[in-house]
């Protein structure tokens, strides 16, 4: 019993020895101190906030589609399709302005195209924060390698309206 006694001291004593003096520091000023060292858009940071854009972008896409495509399937969809002959998407929703002038009517097949068009956006987006987070961190060579790879995006989907 009394061995026992004296090991419970012994461990209280050696935690005591192990703990930090105490100062006159209010609790957090300290936590506050070496937050304000580092930066907030760190590594780790940017790209939590980059997986989030790619998963609210995809879902919210695939939410537009089914908002789309449930009612477009229940209206009984396209009718029975001519494989022999070749006919393309209607003319109004070939294009971004078609796709939105179409969505003021409530067409379903717009609002499946707004859901593919979101889906495209969803990837550029990501290309256009990185290119802000990477100013952000001022690594200025990969802003000017991102606003590239962003300006041949923005060009492959726009190119055949500045010709």
């Amino acid at each position: 019993m009394q061995m026992a006694k004296n090991s419970s001291e012994a461990a209280h004593c050696e935690l005591q020895a192990a703990e930090p003096p105490v100062t006159n520091v209010t609790p957090g000023a300290k936590a506050s101190a070496d937050a304000s060292k580092e930066p907030f858009w760190t590594e780790k940071r940017i790209e939590l906030v980059v997986g989030r854009l790619l998963q609210i972008g995809v879902l919210l896409a695939a939410l537009v589609v089914i908002a789309g495509g449930v009612p477009y399937l229940v209206r009984g969809g396209e009718p029975e399709s001519h494989y022999h002959i070749f006919t393309g998407e209607r003319e109004d929703l070939r294009s971004v302005a078609g796709v939105l002038h179409d969505l003021s009517a409530l067409r379903t097949r717009a609002i499946i195209q707004l859901g593919l068009l979101l889906l495209i956006l969803t990837p550029i987006a990501r290309v256009a924060f990185s290119a802000i987070a990477f100013g952000l961190q001022k690594d200025y060579m990969y802003v000017v390698i991102t606003l590239i790879v962003f300006s041949i995006l923005m060009y492959s989907l726009m190119g055949h309206y500045v010709t």
